[in-house]
């Protein structure tokens, strides 16, 4: 692999439900512009996943969600963009509202999606995830 690629970074994608469905956002101005991921962001320092996962979805939706648990780990590398995210999968409970587009600068479009029936394409971590190609194991 080059030696220009940066270290990996640790990323936390939450995975939110309702009714059968999952919460995604069309990102933007990011690396995986254009594709669909839950909720999530950096882990910032001295951040639990657990913390990361609570403050990015208010950032990003307005949502609040409780009984935040560990769900899986995902290794993706954004060769194109010579980027390396270790993705730390959390599940959060959701405790109602209506999602809104909170950082419009990192999402041009949010909503409720049946796990037969994604938006394409979807975001590299998430792809890994629900693929079973995680650490577990595991499909959603």
């Amino acid at each position: 692999m080059s030696t220009n690629f940066s270290a990996p970074r640790v990323g936390v994608g939450v995975l939110i439900t309702k009714d059968q469905q999952v919460l995604l956002l069309r990102r933007r101005n990011t690396h995986g512009a254009g594709t669909w991921s839950t909720p999530g962001g950096h882990l910032d320092f001295g951040e639990t996943p657990e913390q990361c996962a609570v403050r990015e979805v208010r950032e990003e939706t307005g949502l609040a969600i409780d009984d935040v648990a560990f769900r899986a780990i995902t290794n993706d590398v954004f060769a194109t963009e010579g980027r390396h995210y270790i993705t730390i999968w959390m599940e959060g409970r959701y405790t109602g509202g209506e999602p809104v587009l909170a950082a419009p600068y990192e999402a041009s479009e949010i909503g409720w999606f049946p796990w037969d029936s994604l938006p394409q394409p979807l975001f590299l971590p998430l792809h890994h995830l629900l693929d079973g190609n995680c650490y577990p194991p595991s499909n959603p």
